[in-house]
């Protein structure tokens, strides 16, 4: 199948502006701890919050920027979908719990490894060109596109490109998604609560 190079702009800014808000949001996760080491040792409260305002402030500007998505339907004569009004939360539930459950992970592991941060950097990059976003998932030989499933972010960034363009979710992608999600939330929040307690030893 061949990229509809007419409408590319919008195909690509549909599932790059939802990855942009997962990749800059992994790639802050190593250093938020250390970078916020001096009120880590000071003030006595939850150092998971941290974290958490890191993804809300990226998923704000991702949410901004759905209106640039919307002024590129209207140049390509569409227009939003009603399903916008649930889907959009709903994906952006999903993605929230997602990213936060690896940036928990990621920024608690980096405080006793702190090679992670060239690690997060060299996986992010490789999960990019293995998910469908600069190509469409019917690009992929058939034989081999039953593997999107297992690629945490592909059915998610999908869902986010048909929500967009079509007003349509694949209840199978939403359903492999939230398992995902709260998959990496359960992972991150346990490694950040066993580590948690040593941070002000490290830092």
């Amino acid at each position: 199948m061949k990229i509809d190079m007419e409408n590319y702009t919008l195909f690509l800014i549909s599932g790059l502006f939802p990855w942009q808000w997962f990749s800059n949001s992994l790639n802050a996760s190593p250093m938020i701890f250390l970078g916020n080491a001096s009120i880590i040792k000071k003030v006595n409260f939850p150092r998971n919050i941290i974290p958490l305002a890191t993804i809300l402030q990226d998923m704000i500007h991702f949410i901004l920027a759905i209106p640039v998505i919307t002024i590129f339907l209207f140049i390509y004569h569409k227009s939003p979908s009603l399903s916008w009004l649930y889907g959009i939360p709903f994906l952006l539930s999903i993605q929230l719990l997602m990213v936060y459950g690896l940036s928990l992970m990621v920024s608690s592991i980096n405080l006793f490894f702190r090679d992670m941060e060239k690690l997060v950097g060299i996986l992010i990059t490789l999960v990019f060109y293995f998910t469908p976003i600069i190509y469409p998932e019917k690009m992929i030989p058939e034989r081999l596109q039953y593997l999107i499933i297992f690629n945490p972010l592909a059915p998610l960034m999908i869902s986010w490109r048909n929500m967009f363009l079509n007003g349509t979710v694949e209840p199978v992608y939403l359903t492999v998604s939230s398992l995902f999600a709260i998959v990496a939330f359960a992972a991150g929040f346990t490694v950040y609560r066993k580590l948690s307690w040593k941070f002000a030893e490290v830092l």
